[in-house]
């Protein structure tokens, strides 16, 4: 399939709130669930700044990682960001790295 087809009828990533029977989530509805998804991106992006790299919703189906010089790469869900953050930037991206906490804790993040 293209990759225009796989984007557009994916499936949910299992940290996207879902409305769906059984399963909890606060935002059930269409709007909250945008919400959510753009704040998880807000966060997302106090991290990616640390490496010079921006994510931003693309149509609700996918994100759109890019980097400060210019490349650019569309990320399924967030399950698989940091594979692609590394290969853009070329050098290993960890959440939990020490510098970035420090940065993050002194609010500059």
């Amino acid at each position: 399939m293209c990759s225009l087809c796989g984007i557009l009828g994916a499936n949910e990533h299992w940290a996207d709130a879902a409305a769906r029977e059984g399963v909890y989530t606060r935002n059930a509805d269409p709007m909250g669930r945008r919400r959510e998804r753009a704040h998880r991106v807000r966060l997302v992006n106090h991290v990616l700044a640390f490496y010079g790299m921006q994510l931003s919703d693309w149509q609700g189906a996918s994100f759109l990682l890019s980097t400060f010089t210019g490349k650019s790469e569309i990320v399924e869900d967030l399950g698989h960001l940091w594979p692609v953050a590394e290969k853009l930037c070329g050098r290993c991206c960890d959440p939990l790295a020490h510098e970035l906490l420090e940065r993050m804790d002194a609010g500059h993040g």
